[in-house]
């Protein structure tokens, strides 16, 4: 079974983004696993396993416009189901 449910993508659009400070915080503040937060002071693409991808979506959109969403659950995935 998969400990974290949802896998939650997107990308982040702003000014001054810092990688490194958006890592330390969702290793701080959320639980979940295989994050990928990359990018440069404009944009940053977040990939996170989590089982509350809204904190994360919440989190995100207070450093500036997110878009290209998407939130999928592995485990209607892994049963072979859609969504």
């Amino acid at each position: 079974m998969t400990e974290y449910r949802y896998d939650t993508q997107l990308l982040i659009e702003g000014e001054g983004l810092d990688e490194d400070a958006i890592n330390d915080y969702f290793t701080t503040h959320f639980q979940g696993d295989c994050l990928l937060a990359v990018g440069d002071e404009d944009l940053i693409k977040i990939h996170y396993h989590t089982n509350e991808p809204w904190k994360v979506l919440e989190y995100c959109a207070s450093l500036g416009e997110i878009f290209d969403i998407v939130v999928e659950d592995m485990i209607r995935q892994s049963n072979g189901l859609h969504g």
